[in-house]
């Protein structure tokens, strides 16, 4: 159980996602090279350092690859950025396919990330907190 201000966030782990084992060199190579917006988020969420939740960075579903995943909530959180410009059609197919596994989705900026990381951490939160069944503890 996850509790985020009083509330308990009950968790919604999908099992058996597709995986394209193609991509895990890839992902690998993101997880290394990074942009500075995702290493900044990372900084602030890895080691359950936000509400004692695990992240995973550049997490491969099906034929994509999302920033970062939760898997105890299935949650992707997507920063985008430059390379998400004249992308839309794609970004729009990932989360169609994404949705359709249930997964939830929080999309952030690079540029909030990098000039507004607390809001954003409270935006995270606050779409958590409405995203999930909850109670208040």
């Amino acid at each position: 159980m996850i509790l985020i201000d009083n509330y308990r966030i009950k968790e919604l782990h999908i099992l058996n996602l597709p995986v394209n084992e193609e991509l895990k060199k890839y992902a690998r190579r993101n997880r290394h090279a990074g942009n500075l917006a995702e290493v900044a988020f990372w900084m602030q969420v890895h080691n359950k350092m936000f509400y004692g939740i695990d992240f995973n960075r550049q997490k491969i579903i099906g034929n994509y690859i999302v920033d970062f995943y939760v898997r105890k909530l299935s949650l992707a959180v997507e920063i985008d950025g430059g390379s998400h410009n004249d992308k839309s059609e794609y970004d729009s197919q990932r989360d169609s396919f994404l949705n359709s596994l249930g997964i939830k989705i929080f999309h952030t900026t690079d540029f909030d990330v990098l000039y507004h990381l607390a809001d954003v951490l409270t935006e995270l939160k606050n779409f958590i907190i409405n995203n999930y069944e909850h109670e208040e503890g």
